[in-house]
């Protein structure tokens, strides 16, 4: 007999409905599996096998063929193992076959029948819609009902999928409440309320969150960019529900969620080690899979001692830095991953680390230092708006008993102030924040008056920074003046943005 029974395979970060297909008919036993799998959906005939067995199923001794439809996709992952299991059942007359019309099964099953979670849960849920009710492992079901409109029955195990399937057994669907994610954040560990002195820098990175500005820190070792940096979500806002579903999509795909977080709404960081590849940064492999970037999208993306990353992987910045997307193309086909981030990087001013430090000696070579800083290639400093120098703080502000440092609560009420004026600004352009502004928009928006024009062309001439560091520099003033809550780019404002440009300058050896 055959049967059909309805699944789906991810594709990037798209789910895409499968036909599983399942003909029993007489002669030798043999279980195949034909559709473009890969090794885990072949190896789906093993699980099946023996989770039937050990719940209490007759598993046919006869010639079983699976077909996965459309044959042309490639069908990647163990989320097939519970419709082909339920297609056998139907086949074999176990399971009524109207039961499983308009229902999607999803789910990897263990030797002993119990139904493992999937990744990818939400793109399921968006692939499913309104027009059909999904079965899927008990532990995905949040994240799926997170769509809208979407009918998730969470299961454990095959032996309940069967029950409810046959109505012998119910099942309540789950209701997530979507209202209430992103009302509260979460308490932090980290604060900059803990950090002593490095005023210059705290105000820089104000500025980026505002902004979403990239960063670049240079400074000797213990001076403080790690902790500076770890402690910038805490002053960026809450991703709008928007931003929220697409990069819990992304996390889910890429199997990165945590137990219990249907939904991101803390803005993610991510810090990789400086050994990562080409394909663990972009995304790529035998198995496409998004990259750091992406995992990054709409959040921070960190890279402490940057120099030490191989120099293909920085150039590999330079693109997402400037689209907001990597587009990784195969001989099957493109995935196309976004990847909008705030890059903020940290390196030492030389390979010792100390060059420009007071209290000890460097001992590099003129040579030294400028090979040393040229690992970060001109084109990637040119994408990095705000250059800082993060200088060690001197022992006695350590125990100053003098005004406390500013609360990363007091700077993000900054922050948000001046968000909401750039997406009342930029409401009728697709952006929402100054980073985001195209060339033609920066014309619009950040215009200078004549004073500011002349401060502007001085620094330009003398510090001989390219066309980019130009718009760079007018949308960081452009978001100085948005702290300042000024709709007017004043010459004062411009004066700081080319104070950011620091990696600009001649090095004085």
């Amino acid at each position: 007999m055959l049967a059909k029974v309805l699944s789906v395979a991810l594709v990037g970060l798209d789910a895409h409905l499968i036909e599983v297909e399942v003909d029993i008919a007489g002669g030798l036993p043999q279980f195949s599996v034909v559709g473009l799998p890969d090794a885990t959906v072949r190896e789906s005939r093993d699980r099946v096998r023996s989770a039937l067995k050990n719940t209490g199923f007759h598993f046919p001794a006869k010639k079983i063929t699976v077909n996965l439809a459309p044959a042309d996709v490639k069908k990647e992952g163990a989320g097939l193992d519970l419709a082909i299991a339920i297609g056998i059942l139907v086949a074999e007359e176990l399971v009524p076959a109207d039961r499983v019309l308009r229902r999607v099964l999803v789910g990897e099953l263990s030797l002993d029948g119990h139904i493992k979670p999937v990744p990818g849960a939400l793109s399921i849920g968006i692939a499913c819609g309104r027009e059909y009710g999904l079965l899927l492992p008990a532990r995905n079901a949040d994240e799926a009902a997170l769509v809208d409109g979407v009918v998730a029955y969470p299961v454990h195990t095959l032996p309940e999928a069967v029950g409810f399937l046959r109505e012998t057994q119910t099942i309540e669907p789950v209701v997530t409440d979507r209202v209430g994610f992103g009302v509260v954040r979460p308490a932090a560990d980290e604060d900059y309320g803990d950090v002593k002195g490095q005023a210059h820098a705290k105000r820089a990175l104000e500025i980026a969150a505002a902004g979403e500005h990239n960063v670049l820190m240079v400074g000797p070792p213990g001076s403080g960019k790690t902790m500076l940096a770890k402690r910038l979500p805490t002053i960026l806002p809450l991703m709008k529900p928007d931003e929220a579903i697409e990069t819990t999509r992304i996390h889910s795909v890429a199997a990165q969620l945590t137990a219990g977080s249907a939904l991101l709404t803390v803005r993610p960081f991510r810090a990789p080690h400086h050994s990562i590849s080409d394909a663990g940064l972009i995304g790529g492999g035998t198995i496409p899979r998004p990259g750091e970037v992406s995992l990054a999208h709409n959040g921070v993306l960190f890279l402490d001692e940057s120099p030490e990353f191989r120099r293909p992987v920085l150039d590999a910045l330079r693109q997402p830095l400037e689209d907001g997307h990597v587009t990784l193309t195969r001989v099957s086909g493109s995935l196309r991953y976004p990847a909008r981030f705030m890059l903020v990087a940290a390196m030492n001013p030389c390979p010792c680390g100390y060059y420009g430090d007071r209290s000890k000696e460097c001992v590099c070579t003129p040579h030294q230092i400028r090979r040393y800083r040229a690992r970060l290639s001109g084109p990637l400093q040119d994408r990095i708006d705000i250059h800082i120098e993060v200088p060690p703080v001197p022992v006695r502000e350590f125990h100053d008993r003098g005004a406390e440092p500013e609360s990363s609560s007091a700077i993000r009420t900054r922050v948000l102030e001046a968000r909401d004026r750039q997406s009342a600004r930029y409401r009728d352009d697709g952006i929402h924040t100054n980073a985001q502004l195209k060339p033609r928009l920066v014309k619009r928006y950040c215009g200078l008056d004549h004073s500011g024009r002349e401060l502007l062309e001085r620094a330009m001439s003398k510090l001989g920074l390219s066309a980019r560091a130009h718009g760079r520099i007018l949308r960081v003033a452009r978001t100085i003046a948005d702290l300042a809550g000024c709709e007017r780019i004043d010459p004062v404002h411009v004066a700081e943005a080319i104070q950011y440009r620091s990696l600009d300058r001649r090095l004085e050896l």
